[in-house]
């Protein structure tokens, strides 16, 4: 569905649901639009996710195939390649531009490759679409105990795409619903609602006149990468919680009841 990674083995049937999700979260193109039937295909028999999270899902596609394909793409640059405030980089909201940074993500990237999952694009090991991808090949308690770890990064997400009004935010809470956690997100959003906005022309130009001090710029090019949304776009392209949480089964409170 995505080629964002060539993994082995492929994934159980009933956790396809991830691949979806990843491609969701992942830069809009034509192929998205096109597999929407699949995708929804795929939530309508994922009985993990309470009904009502499926069904804004299912709508949230129906959407997409029916918008411009432009628009989404304008859309998607505007929220998460400006700013760091929803960014999809995990890392980014852990350790910032620090070296702690790096070295999580040699660390993540030998998980990867432990597990047989060999990284086949130009994306950073902690974006969160390919990182669901590898969450999608492996075992109920392990996918768990992943989400159980970044779940206060995946709430503060939530409430920052809310306040935005964007449907991404919906695919992000499907995560936490996974878990169990969607009340996680409560305690965000009104930190969230009083937060600045990041991704303001005046907040990336001040960004931007911060690293111009840091670095020498011998191009265009290379000017272009020390800005906010230059860096961002590039990356894209090239305290945890430790206690395991286990995925809902099917016979879930949530599930009774709900309509077929």
């Amino acid at each position: 569905m995505t080629d964002a990674a060539r993994v082995q083995p492929e994934p159980a049937d009933d956790m396809l649901s991830l691949r979806v999700l990843a491609r969701l979260l992942d830069y809009p193109d034509r192929e998205l639009q096109a597999a929407v039937g699949e995708m929804n295909a795929i939530l309508d028999a994922e009985r993990r996710l309470p009904g009502n999270l499926r069904t804004a899902l299912m709508d949230w596609c129906r959407r997409l195939a029916a918008a411009d394909l432009l628009d989404l793409q304008a859309e998607y640059v505007a929220l998460f390649d400006r700013g760091r405030a929803t960014s999809l980089l995990l890392f980014e909201h852990v350790h910032g531009e620090s070296r702690d940074r790096g070295q999580a993500m040699v660390d993540l990237l030998a998980e990867y490759r432990a597990a047989g999952f060999e990284l086949d694009a130009r994306e950073l090991p902690d974006h969160l679409p390919l990182f669901l991808e590898y969450l999608s090949t492996r075992p109920e308690a392990e996918i768990g105990r992943w989400l159980g770890e970044i779940r206060h990064i995946l709430a503060r997400l939530t409430a920052r795409l809310e306040e935005r009004e964007a449907d991404h935010a919906l695919a992000i809470l499907a995560l936490l619903g996974l878990i169990g956690a969607e009340d996680d997100v409560n305690a965000h959003r009104e930190p969230v609602s009083q937060e600045a906005r990041d991704d303001t022309p005046e907040a990336l130009d001040a960004v931007w006149e911060e690293e111009a001090v840091r670095f020498s710029a011998a191009s265009d090019q290379d000017c272009a990468l020390q800005s906010a949304e230059g860096r961002r776009l590039v990356e894209r392209k090239k305290a945890t919680q430790d206690e395991a949480v286990r995925i809902l089964d099917p016979g879930h409170p949530w599930q009774q009841g709900e309509p077929s």
